[in-house]
């Protein structure tokens, strides 16, 4: 074989093939810039832009190669295309052009470009370089720039914005903007923590636990929902669970403030309580905290729990010392000698509030300060929302009537969502019903009343009434008492409309109500006559116990105020209508 021609074949095999796409255009246009040849690196990125016309990337190192030659008009035409012909979504290119026009002086337009990159950029790829271009604007322009909003930062803000209706006890507010979030955003942890919490505070304990639960799915070690989580336990009775939880929290010991904090409140309120002293005290020896009375409350609650009294007590007057505006450290203070006796237990809650008894009887002497208290201190009303679910019956019906005192949307919802929980007493919905009608919700209500879901109607809107005097319960309860299976649901809730009615049709002159019985046989007297029910004095006094003339000026009463006979007479003589054929 003639050798020569083996080595051509030879050599033949050796070549490479190559073909001429939008990616070798591109890694050309690199090298030449790697070596600083924009010619050559513009006229391969122009190749590769032919070659892939639809491809944004292309387009915008067009344009990037463009303004480093100070070409800034042809870079914000190919930035422009990008925009309004190739890819919309390529919100960066607002930036690119915001940089051209701050190159080219033009800071109008720059401004312009900048605020819509911010507001519509999710990424926030250029957030840096877009702070320090505003500093730039603000100086050439003597003025700040105006934004709605930084769109890439928006879940942040909208969290912070959550947290704050959190700690205000604006609970399902909060919850509604955490949902929010978190279907933009699902793996923001942080807010699915804090929705979490939400749920806790308004004792919707299964979504809760759920909910820390997928915080864990995705990062097991995160100290706060484990903390959460461990609550949730609690409140739910899952004793297995807490205890294995239990097992590796009590192993933990966290270096940041926040982090002790935590695992320090969240050990106590699960009763460990010596080890939630141990931490306790380690934050007070740092310092950081050491100005918070509430810590040394906490502090002191975890000392008395475990019969340290002496520094229960040296806590206590610390947190009175910085708090001196507040009833709590000084109401420990004067039980702890019964604590030391053993005649009475130390406080096992970790809020920095009186008992409910306790809160309880001192709004009954000064009821105006319920609406404030229950407005601003988140905590008295995460834990009145608590016990409206969980509270044993004499707590919930307290509690109805002193949220009935608020009366925000959420209060409202709060009592509406009560009324359709069958688990709830029938009792405790009527007074729930009469609370929500004394504050002038004038809508139809639906009651889960009997294991049967019942409207009903809306009435007139009456003007709203104060406090809700015990005086008006007594007479409203002992109607109930008597009307109980003689009328139906529908029926007792218009006894209880008709005497708000009356209340609010006569106050601030409300008459002395001494004598319950004749009041709320009068109420059911109007019940029985609007309802077409046969009722008679002679039965009213057997069953109340009321004379006949304190029931029939009772009854006299309500009717001048409420021109009840009035109305009847009108319905009685509408005129018969002939029947459609």
């Amino acid at each position: 074989m003639n050798p020569r021609k083996h080595a051509v074949k030879n050599r033949r095999k050796k070549v490479i093939p190559f073909s001429l796409d939008a990616t070798f255009f591109f890694e050309r246009a690199v090298q030449s810039l790697d070596r600083f040849h924009y010619d050559k690196a513009l006229k391969y990125f122009r190749r590769a832009v032919e070659y892939e016309p639809n491809n944004p990337v292309n387009h915008c190192n067009m344009a990037g190669i463009l303004s480093e030659m100070g070409r800034y008009e042809e870079s914000n035409d190919i930035l422009r295309t990008v925009l309004e012909r190739v890819d919309p979504s390529m919100t960066e290119c607002y930036y690119y052009l915001a940089n051209n026009f701050a190159n080219m002086e033009k800071y109008e337009e720059a401004e312009k470009a900048l605020v819509q990159y911010l507001e519509t950029d999710a990424e926030g790829q250029f957030l840096d370089e877009a702070d320090e271009l505003l500093e730039l604007l603000r100086y050439e322009l003597n003025r700040p720039t105006k934004l709605s909003t930084i769109k890439s930062k928006e879940n942040v803000y909208a969290h912070d914005k959550a947290r704050e209706l959190l700690e205000a006890g604006h609970f399902a507010e909060a919850v509604r903007i955490l949902e929010e979030i978190i279907e933009r955003q699902p793996d923001f942890l942080a807010a699915r923590n804090n929705l979490g919490l939400a749920y806790y505070y308004m004792g919707l304990f299964d979504k809760s636990i759920q909910t820390i639960q997928e915080v864990l799915d995705a990062e097991p070690g995160n100290l706060h929902a484990l903390c959460n989580l461990a609550i949730f336990y609690q409140h739910s009775n899952k004793q297995e669970e807490l205890r294995e939880l239990l097992g590796l929290l009590m192993k933990t010991v966290p270096f940041h403030p926040e982090h002790v904090f935590k695992l320090s409140t969240t050990l106590g309120i699960v009763g460990k309580h010596a080890e939630a002293y141990r931490h306790f005290r380690r934050l007070l020896r740092t310092g950081e905290l050491s100005g918070e009375p509430s810590l040394h409350h906490f502090a002191a609650v975890a000392a008395a729990n475990i019969g340290r009294f002496d520094d229960a007590e040296r806590h206590w007057q610390e947190a009175q010392r910085l708090d001196r505006d507040s009833d709590v450290p000084a109401f420990y203070l004067m039980k702890l000698a019964k604590m030391r006796t053993m005649e009475e237990s130390p406080p096992l809650h970790y809020h920095y509030h009186l008992p409910f008894d306790e809160q309880f009887r001192k709004w009954a002497d000064s009821p105006e300060m319920v609406p404030g208290a229950l407005k601003q201190d988140p905590l008295i009303r995460s834990s009145f929302f608590w016990a409206l679910r969980h509270g044993d019956r004499r707590t919930k019906a307290q509690v109805i009537q002193a949220l009935g005192l608020v009366a925000d949307d959420e209060v409202v919802e709060a009592l509406k969502a009560f009324l359709i929980d069958p688990k709830e007493d029938d009792e405790l919905k009527r007074v729930a019903v009469l609370v929500l009608r004394s504050i002038g919700l004038n809508e139809s209500l639906y009651v889960m009343f009997g294991g049967r879901m019942v409207t009903l109607e809306a009435k007139r809107k009456a003007p709203r009434l104060p406090v809700w005097d015990s005086s008006w319960q007594a007479v409203l309860e002992k109607a109930m008492e008597q009307m109980a299976g003689r009328y139906d649901v529908v029926q007792q809730h218009d006894m209880m409309t008709l005497w708000v009615d009356y209340l609010s049709r006569v106050y601030p002159d409300v008459p002395k109500l001494s004598k319950s019985s004749g009041w709320a046989a009068a109420l059911e007297y109007w019940t029985a006559k609007m309802h077409r029910q046969a009722i008679t004095y002679t039965d009213l006094v057997a069953r109340y116990e009321a004379s006949q003339a304190s029931i029939s000026r009772y009854v006299n009463r309500i009717d001048e105020a409420c021109g009840i006979r009035e109305k009847m007479k009108q319905v009685l003589t509408i005129p018969q209508l002939p029947q459609l054929r």
